[in-house]
């Protein structure tokens, strides 16, 4: 699959090799227009020749424009530089407008003033086809360009192309009945070549008012309401984003930019808060193909959060861990008890009213709750230097051993560890349970292990146990 990167820069050259086209046809059709209208002295023609010369201004800008806009971003144009070819579409727009206003002025003048001669000859309806022929080439390939790379020079250059052929179409209209007024002696034929320049003008002013908005809108940010509904549409749509809470897109050229602000669970680490994000900006990418997106986060409480959640939350805002979190109801009244590890050289003072505080919090948060205790404990600062011990008689594994078989539900006691450090012991040991056993039930066993262990003995500070499946013990 190819890269974003060769992509652009695969656009880039067709964007530059069509607008270059578009150039060169532009200035071959302006010369033989005009040469046609100096000739047969139409109005109509020498219109569709300053037609095509604007064409031919806007062509030379848009080749410019489009070779600019491909820069890639700088310190002074952070969000690139797509926004010359929206301002290329705008001075194409004028330039379109002026010429129509003109046309119409003159057209006017001839027909008020009965200033109608022309000299008939097959060269400028030979000339008009060949135009006709060249315009629909060339806006076809100008469409299909601008589809492909959504670059709005090249579109409004393709409308200009082909607002050439109606252009076209009318002057040949024009031009074929005056002929017959001038062969049947039909008087007020006369006037259809500046009438039909007159109806070209104002179907062109038309359009190009409607490319005018479009182009304006571009440069003030507009982006339609539904292409805005269908991204936030999107993003809701990502499991575990809860709301989307901003959403801001803009367009610079071709290429699109989102801002979005999404509210997603507080309970979510931050790794699962990074694939979020990412699942939210590829589906952003499903709306805007190749958007540049940014994305921020906020915290919020869902309805799914249990009592334990909002607890576990209040201790994520403080930066402390919880452990042994349990919740009684007793008479229908809600009591928190809790284990919080603080810095063991934090003083007492301090830690109590550290913990105050976060009581309250917990109280704030979850209003059901009518009272929170908290055990504090020291969490170590220091790596303590230990040493694997050899007890020569292993009376503290078959103690460990022996107290294992009182559980019906433990299968096994293994890799049992011995470790000195300081005054105190250690004990650690994986522990085999059935695989379909609750973490419920295993907590129990292993809770009730360690406490028999201890009084079994008494020299040894802390057990810790790790619990295995028979599954995975077995392979």
């Amino acid at each position: 699959m190819p890269s974003a990167a060769s992509n652009s820069s695969t656009f880039s050259a067709e964007k530059r090799q069509v607008a270059l086209h578009s150039m060169l046809a532009a200035a071959a059709m302006t010369g033989l227009k005009l040469a046609a209208g100096i000739f047969s002295g139409s109005l109509g023609v020498l219109s569709d020749a300053a037609h095509s010369g604007l064409d031919l201004a806007g062509a030379t800008l848009t080749f410019f424009s489009v070779r600019v806009s491909d820069k890639p971003a700088d310190e002074d144009h952070t969000y690139g530089h797509g926004k010359v070819e929206n301002i290329s579409s705008f001075i194409e727009a004028g330039l379109m407008a002026i010429s129509c206003a003109w046309i119409i002025w003159e057209a006017l003048v001839r027909m008020i003033s009965h200033r109608v001669e022309l000299r008939h000859s097959v060269w400028p309806v030979l000339v008009l086809v060949a135009s006709i022929a060249v315009d629909y080439w060339r806006s076809g390939q100008l469409r299909a360009v601008a589809r492909r790379t959504g670059s709005p020079a090249l579109a409004t250059d393709a409308f200009h192309f082909a607002s050439d052929i109606w252009s076209t179409l009318a002057v040949l209209v024009g031009l074929g009945a005056s002929w017959i007024g001038t062969r049947f002696g039909i008087d007020w034929l006369r006037y259809a070549d500046p009438f039909a320049a007159i109806v070209v003008s104002l179907m062109i002013l038309r359009l190009t008012l409607e490319v005018t908005r479009t182009t304006v809108g571009a440069l003030t940010d507009q982006i339609p309401a539904e292409t805005r509904s269908r991204v936030v549409s999107e993003v809701e749509s990502v499991e575990g984003v809860l709301a989307v809470e901003q959403a801001r897109v803009r367009q610079s050229g071709a290429a699109y930019f989102a801002d979005l602000t999404l509210a997603l669970p507080r309970r979510s680490t931050f790794e699962h808060t990074g694939e979020l994000v990412h699942a939210a900006t590829e589906a952003v990418q499903r709306v805007l193909p190749h958007a540049d997106v940014v994305i921020h986060t906020v915290p919020r409480m869902d309805h799914a959060e249990s009592i334990f959640d909002r607890v576990r939350a209040v201790a994520a805002r403080n930066n402390v861990s919880v452990h042994e979190l349990s919740v009684q109801s007793h008479h229908g009244r809600l009591r928190v008890e809790q284990h919080v590890e603080l810095d063991e050289n934090m003083p007492l003072l301090e830690a109590h009213n550290f913990v105050s505080a976060m009581e309250a919090e917990i109280l704030r948060d979850a209003p059901e709750i009518d009272s929170v205790l908290t055990h504090i404990e020291s969490e170590p600062a220091t790596i303590e230097q230990s040493e694997e011990i050899v007890v020569d008689d292993r009376r503290i594994e078959r103690a460990l051993r022996t107290t294992a078989t009182q559980f019906a539900e433990i299968i096994d006691v293994h890799e049992l560890t011995v470790l000195r450090a300081g005054d105190h012991i250690d004990v650690s040991c994986h522990c085999t349970l059935p695989d379909e056993l609750s973490m419920l039930r295993v907590h129990e066993v292993i809770t009730a292990l360690e406490d028999r262990f201890k009084v079994e003995c008494p020299e040894v500070s802390r057990v810790t146990i790790h619990p295995e499946p028979v599954t995975d013990n077995t392979r």
